[in-house]
């Protein structure tokens, strides 16, 4: 058998960087066959210099001619706009994998046309699945594509479940609590920036760090999980694991319960995502039970954590409810980012468009991305 010919879309994210250090430890078991990134010319250059890509979009088209230039030399093709990376993967058939890391709902279109092309692909764009989990997975039974989750709390799921046929009692979703796990909530109306994105366990974007912090990512995350394994929301629990080395847990019938457990490292997940269904060596630190001490685990504060809350009344409600919930906290959270709002202004203006947006029970696919739209127009509304 060949090398697996991969695209990442988000390459010079966290995610497409940790990706690249496994295919880097592995190369004779992958080639790099695309890869896409929004602003971050001079990383792109560099990766497709090294991993040789033959195709590489740049999605800032100001960038264009900077990362033509610098990779003419290489016969690299280069690709601008992102709006152009759903038209190049249905165009293609030179690929078999591809890792959705890009941020955000604009994920959807590319995460669509990888399904509908049959391939293998491999979830760690959450917006996408949040906001239309329901025509991802349909789309991936009628098209034969395979879906593999990346996150760390679905990659256990998943694991737990190999080899498993009998019904899931309960998922038990795992969340380190992000940093203000202690911090009293009267205080939380001041917390800045650089506090919101220094998160105590993993290191990541700025965007989804914020969202651990208000525990909306668990949220969406519980969003995915009822799609991803096909199971009703009531029977997944958020639990609060500080230490981070329980990565998710899968209860049966018989009372048994599987935990997958490693150290706080991404590359164990996206390694097993690339290489599924075989392992392969990983050089991460190994959990040493006699130095770990105690784990602990708690409930959440909702009261606390209104996002949370959010999250669980959408998917329990349906229909284009995550949608607007995930459209809403996109503006949110970049407005949080740019400094024009509040940290606890999130919640607000997240519940605020929730309330003034028009529900659909069952929407179609183009009315998601209507519903996309007019949230984020609600929400922009409410920062000006």
């Amino acid at each position: 058998m060949g090398k697996k010919r991969i695209a990442i879309l988000g390459s010079t994210g966290t995610i497409g960087v940790q990706a690249l250090d496994v295919i880097r430890a592995n190369k004779e078991l992958f080639e790099v066959f695309l890869l896409c990134a929004n602003n971050n010319s001079e990383l792109l250059i560099r990766q497709a210099i090294e991993f040789s890509a033959k195709n590489v979009v740049i999605g800032n088209e100001l960038l264009y001619n900077e990362v033509k230039h610098a990779l003419s030399p290489y016969g690299t093709n280069v690709i601008s706009g992102n709006e152009h990376i759903s038209e190049f993967i249905s165009a293609t058939d030179q690929l078999d994998f591809v890792l959705t890391a890009m941020v955000g709902f604009s994920g959807l279109r590319p995460t669509l046309a990888a399904i509908e092309k049959g391939l293998t692909v491999a979830i760690a764009n959450k917006e996408p699945v949040v906001a239309a989990g329901k025509f991802i997975m349909e789309s991936a039974s009628r098209y034969g594509a395979t879906i593999l989750p990346v996150d760390s709390e679905h990659s256990a799921i998943f694991q737990a479940l190999q080899g498993e046929s009998s019904p899931i009692e309960n998922i038990f979703l795992t969340a380190s609590g992000g940093p203000f796990l202690n911090t009293p909530k009267e205080q939380l109306e001041n917390v800045t920036v650089e506090q919101a994105i220094n998160h105590p366990r993993w290191k990541m974007g700025k965007k989804i760090t914020v969202d651990s912090s208000t525990l909306m990512n668990k949220g969406f995350e519980l969003i995915e999980a009822r799609w991803l394994f096909n199971i009703d929301p009531d029977k997944i629990k958020i639990v609060i694991h500080p230490q981070s080395i329980i990565h998710s847990m899968v209860s049966f019938s018989d009372g048994s319960i599987i935990a997958q457990m490693n150290m706080p490292d991404m590359r164990l997940p996206i390694q097993y995502a690339l290489t599924y269904p075989q392992r392969v060596y990983l050089d991460i630190p190994r959990v040493d039970f006699s130095q770990l001490g105690s784990l602990t685990f708690e409930s959440p504060d909702p009261s606390k954590f209104p996002c949370l809350t959010m999250a669980i009344r959408a998917i329990s409600k349906g229909g284009n409810s995550p949608c607007i919930l995930n459209a809403a906290n996109e503006i949110a959270v970049e407005a949080f980012l740019n400094r024009e709002i509040k940290y606890t202004s999130i919640e607000e203006i997240v519940e605020k468009t929730i309330v003034k947006s028009h529900y659909i029970e069952n929407p179609t696919l183009e009315q998601i991305y209507l519903s996309d739209r007019q949230a984020r127009e609600i929400a922009s509304s409410f920062i000006k």
